[in-house]
């Protein structure tokens, strides 16, 4: 099946190309480069044992960072196509969202953030850039991945305008301001139609895997979840078509389903946005008053219950607020650690953070924990912070 090109599609052929000029590749689109420059950085790999919800060592059937973006990707690219965008820059931001995540996710966030108050806090979507522009080490002539403007924009602004009226750049994570003062990424403007899809790819996919995480854990049940009413409404449908098959099965149709009614809805409703903006061009997606990808205000509405529902059954269970406790402890132990004791980092990092002023320090300490996987958070706060280190 083909579909047609849209008009306000982000065109590849007219990128407003990289802050350092490279020669275009014979064979791949500036985009689809990108996407590979992405899928080959050590960032990405280490995605593959980042907390989504559980800690990556708990199981291996609950979603990791890795296998949450490939999630992601999938959905943003379908999406994509049908709705006539470039595919390979839906799909370069979907796998690219989360980079800078740290180990232990939304939690090691917070307490990265938390030890970092004093020094210009965190924010994981500006550690993404500074992975893409400054810490990735891999080409002889720049220093991160050197991707398009689209790319960058679009990994910045997936969730809207970052400047609004009563917030400044001053206001914004200090990457921000530092990157767009030698490459303006127009922080005022929403982002182009790929990225608002990729965004919203990114709640279809997390919505609809922590159901599935979450029965796997055993947090809740099918029929807790009756109290969804989206949720119970095709759970309903299910039980009726398949009434004797087993319980996962169940659950994997249950899924496909939820994750149908999520991606007809932005269908359609962008498709009505389109018809009333008539955009002719990206500048003007950029340039409207509200996104042109969306989902409907009744599926706004219909999201609500279940993200209540998951915030209490699962976010917020006291077995996860367990490892949350945990995890806080061990980000702000290996940050006091450091800070304290810059010499017990590694060669190539103690070389910078000795010297450094506490203000360079810290951000250097800050990029070290923050490229951790959860795994080596956890044994590296083992071997430093624990006397059983020296049985």
């Amino acid at each position: 099946m083909t579909y047609e090109r849209a008009r306000f599609a982000t065109d590849p052929a007219h990128s407003r190309g990289r802050r350092i000029q490279e020669p275009p590749s014979r064979t791949r689109t500036p985009f689809q480069r990108d996407r590979d420059r992405v899928i080959h950085s050590s960032a990405f790999r280490r995605l593959k044992q980042k907390t989504q919800v559980f800690v990556a060592h708990e199981g291996d059937h609950y979603r990791t960072r890795l296998t949450h973006s490939l999630e992601v990707a999938q959905i943003a690219r379908t999406l994509a196509r049908t709705l006539g965008l470039d595919e390979d820059l839906a799909e370069c931001l979907a796998l690219a969202h989360d980079l800078g995540h740290p180990p232990f996710g939304h939690t090691g966030e917070e307490a990265l953030n938390e030890v970092m108050a004093p020094y210009g806090g965190f924010d994981h979507n500006a550690q993404s850039l500074r992975i893409l522009t400054k810490l990735e080490e891999r080409y002889p002539d720049f220093d991160g991945l050197n991707l398009s403007w689209e790319t960058l924009e679009g990994l910045v602004k997936h969730n809207g305008p970052l400047i609004t009226p009563g917030v400044t750049l001053d206001d914004l994570p200090r990457a921000f301001a530092e990157y767009c003062a030698e490459h303006d990424l127009e922080l005022a403007s929403f982002a182009g139609p790929e990225a608002q899809l990729a965004a919203l790819a990114d709640d279809i996919a997390y919505n609809n895997h922590d159901i599935d995480d979450g029965l796997k854990s055993g947090l809740f049940s099918l029929d807790d979840l009756t109290v969804v009413p989206l949720v119970a409404d095709v759970l309903g449908s299910v039980r009726r078509a398949w009434p004797d098959i087993g319980e996962a099965r169940q659950v994997a149709e249950m899924i496909r389903r939820l994750i149908g009614v999520w991606t007809e809805d932005l269908e359609l409703e962008t498709r009505r946005r389109v018809a009333r903006y008539r955009p002719e061009a990206v500048s003007e997606v950029r340039a409207l008053p509200e996104p042109i990808v969306a989902f409907s205000d009744a599926m706004n509405e219909e999201q609500r219950p279940l993200r209540a529902f998951l915030r209490q059954r699962m976010y917020r269970h006291w077995k996860v607020n367990r490892k949350r406790s945990m995890a806080k402890r061990v980000v702000r132990d290996l940050f006091g650690l450091y800070m304290s004791e810059p010499e017990v980092l590694p060669q190539t990092w103690m070389e910078r953070a000795v010297p450094a002023d506490p203000m360079r320090r810290a951000r250097l300490v800050c990029d070290y924990i923050a490229g951790m996987t959860d795994g080596f958070a956890i044994e590296e706060h083992r071997k430093l912070l624990s006397v059983e280190a020296f049985d």
